[in-house]
């Protein structure tokens, strides 16, 4: 592993350095320490550190502020390092996810001499797995105010795009009780599988919402995602649970999607087991509308969950945006066409100089 990172140099350079920095969720120590030192030695920024997060920002005095936040933290390696560069394209486990808009972030830190904005980056820990260990919640709650700006932007993959709010995402259990009885005499029990049949029908002839807002289609979801029930092979079954995932437009509240559920599933029990908030564009703030306009072309909905949703419940505009196709995101074969990386950082330079 390198002993410092040459932030001012190419970024696809800087992209690969990180790359062949193995940083599995729970793993992070080796490349914050690197992170932090090569901010210390190569910047001016305020730098702090939070488990195995990096912060760094600047006090110009500056009359608005921008928060750049990524996670430096990857999904498990699968024979995907080290990182190779092939026609142009940087192949590699986190290319995309993210450490190439990391990458972007510490170029960024490093060649933006006087911004328009003061300019925090966050650069943190455990997002690829459960929520609680989230390097952000531990931000928010230890150091509050690193967090608070203007605009955040999540530098997660969207291929060059502004990728706009996010949508919210809850999960229910559908859970039906029957009676036992032996599969021979059948009509002396309850199966509760049967029972559940309906609720997959309801499901089956479901149409989800697209919704507009801000110029961005926002196309919600509605899926089973796994049945249960049954204890033995000769045996009626008298419990059945089925767990559905819905993914809502951000102008739904999640008490407003969890009114829905309950109307849809009408006459069964439900329960929420997971449920997180989604984010509105913010489209039409103003440093938002400077970012759109450095980037160019049409903001789009982001249709899954990201972090901007943790921004946008602290009173803040946030989008994505970062290099790299989010479908290859946690594949084996993700990879980053280099255009899109100094493409970026061409636009976020633009965008706060």
């Amino acid at each position: 592993m390198a002993d410092t990172l040459h932030l001012a140099a190419d970024p696809v350079e800087l992209t690969a350095a990180l790359v062949d920095v193995p940083s599995v969720s729970g793993d992070e120590a080796r490349i914050a320490d690197l992170v932090e030192r090569s901010l210390k030695e190569q910047t001016t920024l305020e730098v702090a550190r939070s488990g195995n997060a990096v912060l760094a920002r600047t006090n110009l005095g500056r009359p608005s502020r921008v928060v750049l936040a990524g996670h430096l933290d990857t999904v498990p390696i699968n024979a995907n390092l080290p990182s190779r560069l092939e026609s142009d394209i940087l192949h590699g486990c986190g290319t995309v996810d993210m450490k190439s808009g990391d990458a972007v972030m510490l170029n960024l830190a490093a060649t933006v001499q006087d911004p328009r904005h003061d300019l925090t980056f966050v650069f943190y820990d455990c997002e690829e797995v459960e929520a609680v260990r989230n390097g952000l919640g531990r931000i928010e709650r230890e150091m509050p105010e690193w967090l608070k700006g203007d605009l955040a932007i999540v530098c997660e993959p969207s291929n060059g795009v502004i990728e706009a709010g996010c949508q919210g995402t809850m999960r229910i259990e559908i859970r039906t009780k029957g009676a036992r009885a032996h599969t021979a005499r059948g009509w002396m029990g309850v199966n509760a599988i049967h029972a559940i049949g309906d609720a997959l029908r309801r499901l089956e002839a479901h149409e989800p919402r697209q919704v507009d807002i801000d110029g961005c289609l926002y196309r919600e979801g509605l899926q089973a995602v796994k049945i249960s029930g049954g204890v033995a092979g000769n045996v009626v079954p008298d419990e059945a649970v089925l767990t559905v995932n819905h993914r809502f437009a951000p102008d739904r509240t999640p008490a407003q999607a969890e009114q829905h559920l309950r109307e849809l599933f009408d006459g069964y029990e439900v329960t929420v087991t997971d449920v997180s908030a989604g984010a509105l564009p913010g489209l039409g703030a103003p440093t938002t509308r400077e970012l759109v306009e450095a980037a160019g072309g049409t903001p789009v909905a982001k249709l899954g969950w990201t972090d901007v949703a943790r921004f946008a419940a602290l009173g803040m505009p946030a989008v994505n945006y970062g290099p790299g196709d989010p479908l290859l995101a946690h594949t084996q074969q993700e990879n980053v066409p280099v255009n899109q990386i100094r493409q970026c950082v061409e636009v976020l330079t633009r965008f706060l100089s």
